[in-house]
């Protein structure tokens, strides 16, 4: 795995390097084979607070967690910890559907990949309105089910996200709601 740790308004030491290079690469043992990603680490300090955000991503899913305490040494384990986390929901969440699909197999071999999720962003030059978009998102919809679309917008950590079912070929949108509850817009046939 390939680092890049930035700091913003705060300098990186080697010791800091070295402590966010081994916890982070303890990840590893969660998988297979050796992560060929690169984790992306940004380090700054915002009304005295220490925060760490750290994002890998990878063929499979797409990590990233962020974190704030007092100390950065707390901060990077308490992100880490969050990793993990997600690591272990989604192995369990694919070991769940792939014995309901086909019985149990290697993670590696029913991963979903994210590959064909590739985000793009590219600035758009809209014409002056009343709204104004500032950025365009292009992407393909991979096919898959709605529990599978919601484990993905949980792992990117957003409020909804777009596939297309896998039954209908439709363009469908899972939602969080307020209550902490999931919604799903389906189009009308």
């Amino acid at each position: 795995m390939n680092f890049n740790i930035r700091g913003g308004n705060l300098t990186v030491t080697t010791s800091l390097r070295e402590y966010i290079e081994r916890k982070i690469s303890k990840l590893e043992r969660y998988f297979d084979s050796q992560i060929d990603s690169e984790a992306y680490v940004n380090l700054h300090v915002h009304d005295n607070e220490q925060v760490v955000e750290v994002t890998v991503p990878m063929q499979e899913l797409l990590l990233r967690a962020e974190e704030t305490h007092s100390d950065m040494y707390a901060a990077i384990d308490l992100v880490i910890e969050k990793l993990e986390r997600q690591i272990r929901k989604f192995k369990t969440k694919v070991n769940r559907r792939t014995r309901r699909v086909s019985g149990v197999k290697h993670m590696s071999q029913s991963i979903i990949g994210l590959q064909d999720n590739t985000v793009t962003y590219t600035d758009s030059d809209a014409e002056e309105s009343a709204f104004e978009i500032v950025r365009t998102k292009r992407f393909n919809l991979k096919p898959m089910d709605a529990e599978e679309a919601i484990l993905q917008m949980d792992m990117l950590g957003h409020s909804f996200f777009v596939f297309s079912d896998s039954e209908t070929g439709l363009t469908n949108v899972v939602y969080k709601r307020k209550d902490g509850k999931y919604g799903l817009i389906e189009p009308e046939n």
